[in-house]
């Protein structure tokens, strides 16, 4: 299983071509019911009988945020505990009645939610929902110190392998750390501190399953060919029972801590620099996110987005341009990164980045930049939901967050759609400043090349050569 974030599991679930036909807000409708059972646990339910197949999703709402200092990495781990086996399916069962069967399944924890899948034949519903109902219910029942000590192994050979030894893969956990005052909910990784991870104990986990694996903090979401009334029938034979939990309190989130600009330069195990520009912008629920998400398509990215063209293409500095904008629950990212070529500098291309983006802060977009980057946002967000999971995905995460099912298609796509020159115009100049993070990741011993090396701070990468050594060898 993996740990990512919520728009990195959405884009897994676009498996379908785009339809051509779906060219408009007022085509773009996933007709659904929605409920819930006494206990809390909330219901989405949407037939589509295109295919002999259909989708399980549930969403609980419980990320890394979640946790608390001395103890992170815990809601990536449970993801992972959830595929040992619970009360009464024994270890293996669920690959067995989901694989194996010729469907998937999978799971995805990011800072504000985890999600787990199945797509399988229409016929395996019940059986699906079954698994599902017991890993909410009785997962506990099987949890040993044995199941949970592999577990834990597992999870720690996966923060050496995507982050401690992965060039830039500390990129992430420093930048939170600069724009976020220690304690705050999103200044650590969804992975968790590798020193955390080794002081869990599985009554820790068990604590917190206790807390969010409960019917009253999870949407279930079904999408495809099935029957409404068999589907609810088959609902409440195996989640009613379950009991409700404990009303979640979510953490304080306050803002970045940044008053100005920090520069971080990291040494790395890499063989090339890269250079990482993070703004403070919106969260998911901002009405300003529309407008940033189009003018990070405008800037990075596609081969006619203006960094990428500019930078890649024309002058040839760079080697790889990317920009997006990441909005959490509460919090978001603006960022902007950039590969140079041999003999360019970093300092060479934040000037021409700050240069790119000072003109569009001053001029706007052209009526074709928006019109081109509108259009992509809208293939791929019709793209997105066409398989049942997609759709599955899309509904479960829209309930959990905004408390209703078609909050993304009735209400953020329109929006994304009706964005004009001068609002792109307006969330550049109100949120790309000088409040912001600038990191130069080098390798080590080359902080020289750090972009405007004399104004940066110098970090080391903290898992040093005695914290490997320490380690048990196979």
């Amino acid at each position: 299983m993996r740990w990512t974030t919520l728009a990195t599991l959405i884009a897994t679930c676009a498996t379908a071509p785009l339809a051509a036909q779906a060219s408009s807000s007022a085509s773009i409708r996933i007709p659904f019911q929605k409920y819930s059972l006494p206990n809390g646990l909330t219901v989405v339910m949407s037939e589509d009988h295109s295919t002999p197949t259909v989708a399980v999703v549930i969403t609980y709402h419980v990320g890394s945020k979640n946790e608390v200092p001395g103890h992170t990495g815990f809601a990536h781990m449970f993801e992972h505990v959830m595929f040992t086996g619970s009360g009464h399916v024994p270890y293996g069962v669920y690959d067995k009645y989901t694989g194996g069967v010729g469907g998937d399944n999978n799971g995805g924890t990011w800072s504000d939610g985890t999600q787990y899948y199945a797509t399988v034949p229409s016929n395996y519903l019940e059986t699906v929902l079954w698994l599902e109902s017991d890993r909410m219910g009785f997962l506990l029942d099987s949890l040993d110190e044995a199941k949970f000590k592999a577990q834990r192994d597992i999870v720690q050979n996966e923060r050496r392998e995507r982050i401690d030894n992965q060039p830039n893969g500390r990129n992430g956990e420093v930048i939170d750390m600069t724009m976020f005052p220690p304690g705050h909910p999103y200044s650590w990784q969804t992975i968790g501190s590798m020193d955390d991870l080794k002081a869990a104990t599985v009554e820790d986990v068990k604590n917190f399953f206790r807390l969010y694996y409960a019917p009253n903090n999870a949407t279930l979401a079904i999408v495809g060919d099935f029957d409404p009334a068999s589907a609810k029938a088959m609902v409440a034979k195996y989640f009613t029972d379950i009991p409700r939990g404990k009303t979640v309190v979510r953490p304080n989130v306050g803002p970045s801590s940044l008053t100005g600009e920090k520069r971080i330069t990291l040494e790395d195990h890499v063989q090339i620099p890269q250079l990482t520009v993070v703004w403070p912008s919106v969260d998911m629920h901002s009405a300003d996110q529309p407008a940033l998400d189009l003018l990070s398509d405008l800037l990075g990215g596609s081969r006619t987005a203006r960094i990428t063209k500019a930078l890649v293409y024309d002058k040839q500095s760079a080697t790889r341009i990317s920009a997006f904008q990441n909005p959490s629950e509460n919090i978001g990212e603006f960022q902007v990164v950039a590969v140079p070529r041999p003999g360019h500098s970093l300092t060479e291309l934040e000037t021409q980045i700050d240069s790119i983006i000072a003109v569009l802060k001053r001029d706007g977009p052209t009526a074709d930049e928006l019109k081109r980057v509108k259009a992509g946002q809208q293939a791929q967000f019709i793209s997105g939901l066409q398989s049942n999971l997609g759709k599955a995905s899309q509904l479960a995460n829209d309930q959990t967050f905004f408390a209703d099912p078609s909050y993304t298609f009735r209400v953020q796509y329109p929006a994304t759609q009706a964005v004009t020159a001068a609002d792109i115009k307006r969330v550049a100049n109100k949120y790309l400043g000088n409040m912001r993070v600038v990191l130069s990741t080098v390798p080590v011993g080359k902080t020289d090349v750090a972009s405007h090396a004399d104004r940066s701070t110098v970090v080391t990468d903290p898992y040093t050569e005695k914290d490997k050594a320490s380690e048990v060898k196979p």
